[in-house]
């Protein structure tokens, strides 16, 4: 049985530094073995959720710019798996959320990046999937419990994105996490572990700096897709947590 998780993945330069986090990514992909791996990622917005379909080996999509040439360099060969596609959109459609296959579109950052400091050697079957931003949290929590019982398959299900992430905000000079953002993070933990998922529904208005930390919610909503494809009577884990240019959260999660 493999816990469902979110995963807080940065910046793209996560895929050539060592930090707390990639040690975190390292340390915890050497702990399970999954049998798929289906990731949901912020850097895939549709409109209906759309999941990758194919039995080839991905393009790896650099889906950034102005970083060093080494990242540009770097592919993630992971495969797909057009069955298990087809296993999770019948899962969707029986209750009653509208799926679509994809069968060209390579992995996005929001993916390859964790993935390939998670299990630098790819070894199973992945399906990335979409998320939209403006479907509420009550939705994407729905997305997720659509999922449940796949841990018990060993397939390991990640919401990629970030708690915290407003660029706007960043502070390149910072040697500490802002106190704002920390506030953020803890109020979502506590909420979390106390499984108050009504507050965490209401976060926009419930929980402290919500708009400073979640100024669009692409980010954010893979949380709450992770956390309904847990089960609710286990405990919330905090896996990592760490920041990085004051704001920037890498909080992450078991459920």
């Amino acid at each position: 049985m493999i816990s469902p998780i979110f995963v807080g993945h940065g910046s793209p330069m996560m895929a050539v530094q060592d930090t707390a986090c990639t040690e975190f990514l390292l340390n915890y992909g050497k702990m399970v073995t999954p049998k798929a791996i289906v990731i949901f990622t912020a850097h895939w917005e549709t409109e209906v959720l759309t999941l990758s379909s194919t039995d080839d080996v991905y393009e790896t999509i650099y889906d950034f710019g102005g970083f060093p040439k080494e990242l540009y360099q770097i592919t993630y060969p992971a495969i797909g798996s057009t069955k298990l596609a087809r296993t999770l959109a019948d899962r969707f459609e029986a209750k009653g959320i509208p799926v679509k296959l994809d069968t060209t579109r390579g992995l996005d950052h929001g993916s390859w990046v964790p993935l390939s400091r998670m299990f630098p050697k790819p070894e199973c079957p992945v399906i990335q999937i979409s998320v939209n931003p403006y479907l509420p949290p009550t939705e994407q929590y729905r997305i997720g419990e659509a999922l449940r019982g796949l841990d018990q398959e060993d397939i390991l299900i990640i919401g990629s994105g970030a708690t915290v992430h407003n660029l706007r905000a960043i502070n390149w000079q910072a040697t500490e996490p802002d106190a704002w953002a920390v506030e953020f993070d803890d109020w979502l933990v506590a909420n979390m572990q106390q499984q108050n998922v009504e507050a965490l529904f209401q976060y926009a208005t419930l929980a402290p700096n919500a708009r400073m930390a979640v100024p669009r919610p692409e980010h954010f909503i893979p949380l709450y897709i992770a956390m309904g494809s847990g089960d609710p009577k286990r405990p919330v884990e905090v896996i990592h947590r760490s920041y990085e240019v004051g704001s920037l959260s890498y909080l992450s999660l078991s459920f």
